[in-house]
């Protein structure tokens, strides 16, 4: 095992573990993501949470560095169950450069994910559907109407957030 996947491992998934230590290793060192994605992609749920988070967090200020995984991302990663791989994958997917029709995918992924049981997966994917919509406009008619929704319906997270979303969205339509 990689040193730096070892260095993710252990514990349970209550723990980032030395999450926050790898994601400014490897913010510095772009060339180990590889080595996160075949994280990513293992058996072991406890390392796979890390390896997402790790990139979530290694690439919020250089979402470039996704390009080379974006197939794996929307093809793979994407159609995992685990909760807590899900809730990174959301903003991961939404950080993405898609065409139109990549978008429509992400999306109704993304729409599947505010089903989800876990309630930051839920939240965390509302905001990734704003954050396609405001780049894909012709998406923005159908994600605001479900955000509306979501904003009625759901925990007083998904409640919350949704009104600071619903603001976001009427100031990109001008309305």
């Amino acid at each position: 095992m990689h040193p730096l996947l070892q260095q993710l491992s252990g514990g349970d998934r209550r723990s980032i573990g030395e999450a926050d230590r790898v994601a400014a290793r490897v913010a510095g060192a772009p060339a180990l993501l590889a080595v996160l994605f075949e994280g990513l992609d293992g058996d072991d749920s406890v390392l796979r949470m890390r390896c997402a988070d790790v990139i979530e967090k290694a690439t919020a200020a250089r979402p470039a560095l996704l390009v080379p995984w974006k197939d794996a991302l929307i093809q793979r990663h994407a159609l995992v169950t685990q909760a807590e791989v899900r809730w990174h994958v959301a903003p991961l997917l939404a950080r993405l450069p898609l065409t139109p029709a990549e978008a429509d995918a992400v999306v109704a992924r993304l729409l599947s994910f505010t089903q989800d049981r876990s309630r930051i997966v839920r939240t965390m994917s509302m905001q990734a559907l704003v954050d396609i919509g405001l780049r894909h406009r012709h998406l923005l008619p159908d994600i605001a109407r479900h955000i509306r929704e979501l904003t009625v319906t759901g925990t007083p997270a998904m409640k919350a957030r949704g009104r600071r979303l619903i603001d976001i969205l009427e100031r990109a339509s001008g309305g």
